[in-house]
């Protein structure tokens, strides 16, 4: 497996992430570089149904146990280790999520293996591996050689097409025994679930969302007046629904919910990978924002630098007297 590239596989009550399917297109694109096979590490407990949607890869390795139909860091990152060091792959990526971003160092920590995280992209030319991160807030991207014959990235969602990984094809499944797990420090105790709202954001076919260029609770109403204007729902990252100003079944992101409107208009929103993860799928995207040199822009399909103060008023009042 020593030029192997090895995905490890996200999934949620019985669903796979996009963010895996992202990695198997990057993965088979790091294989045909390498002359190895791409390889996907699915964990858990009953999920072996899962490998027929990962027809991307040449083989997915299986592995079953009680202790991990929930995921736990510890439990997770036993099991991987053992089937890694076994394998000892070329490249391993991982989810640089709220799951993969502490199993990542983790592993690399246990393995003594490079890990570079914030991936936004990677190359291999001439078995040299090059690693493309995102740093300050996504202000800066940073390119560095990764040292070893075996590394680690941590890939950010969002960064490549979730549609390369969803290949049709017949990967040969490997059942992979699980090693002895260590009773977990960490116990996973239920998964709590956002109550219905009144509006089911994944469902419009518009969202004009808000962030916290909003300033005041007291703007949203010029925001939401936009949306009522094109016909859409309010939306919002996180940051307004941790102040109280919008409830959690109007956030957009990788804790919230992840939408796929025609039209996604972000408002002060600067694009933390977490939000981005939740609305790159949107058919068409407008960022509104002071800052030039906001991630939003690179994902947004057009972009207004400047004050949403001054732009929203008047886009609202164009887009009413069109009608």
């Amino acid at each position: 497996m020593g030029n192997d590239i090895a995905v490890v596989i996200e999934h949620l009550e019985g669903k796979v992430a996009d963010i895996s399917f992202e990695m198997l297109g990057k993965g088979r694109e790091l294989a045909k570089a390498s002359g190895g096979q791409l390889v996907a590490l699915l964990l858990g407990q009953g999920v072996k149904g899962l490998a027929a949607e990962l027809g991307c890869a040449d083989g997915v390795m299986v592995t079953e146990h009680e202790t991990l139909r929930h995921y736990t860091p510890e439990a997770h990152q036993q099991a991987l280790a053992a089937i890694l060091k076994a394998r000892a792959p070329r490249v391993t990526l991982v989810a640089n999520t709220a799951m993969g971003m502490d199993l990542a160092a983790g592993l690399s920590g246990s393995l003594g293996w490079s890990l570079c995280a914030y991936c936004r992209d990677a190359r291999l030319a001439d078995g040299r591996l090059t690693a493309v991160s995102q740093i300050y807030g996504g202000k800066l991207l940073a390119a560095a050689d990764v040292e070893g014959p075996s590394a680690i990235l941590s890939i950010l969602a969002g960064s490549f097409p979730a549609e390369a990984g969803k290949a049709a094809g017949s990967p040969r499944v490997e059942e992979v025994p699980a090693p002895p797990l260590d009773k977990p420090r960490i116990r996973f105790m239920r998964l709590i679930q956002p109550e219905a709202g009144d509006v089911d954001i994944t469902r419009q076919a518009v969202l004009v969302s808000v962030g916290r260029g909003i300033q005041s609770k007291d703007n949203i109403p010029v925001v939401e007046e936009l949306a009522q204007a094109l016909g859409g729902a309010l939306s919002a990252s996180r940051p307004i629904v941790d102040q109280g100003w919008l409830p959690k079944t109007r956030q957009v992101g990788k804790s919230g919910m992840t939408v796929k409107p025609k039209l996604y208009v972000a408002v002060g929103i600067s694009g933390a990978p977490e939000h981005i993860e939740g609305m790159r799928g949107a058919e068409l995207i407008v960022a509104i924002n002071t800052d030039p040199n906001a991630p939003i822009f690179n994902v947004a399909h057009y972009g207004v630098v400047s004050d949403l103060f001054d732009v929203l008023p008047l886009l609202t009042e164009k887009i009413k007297a069109s009608k």
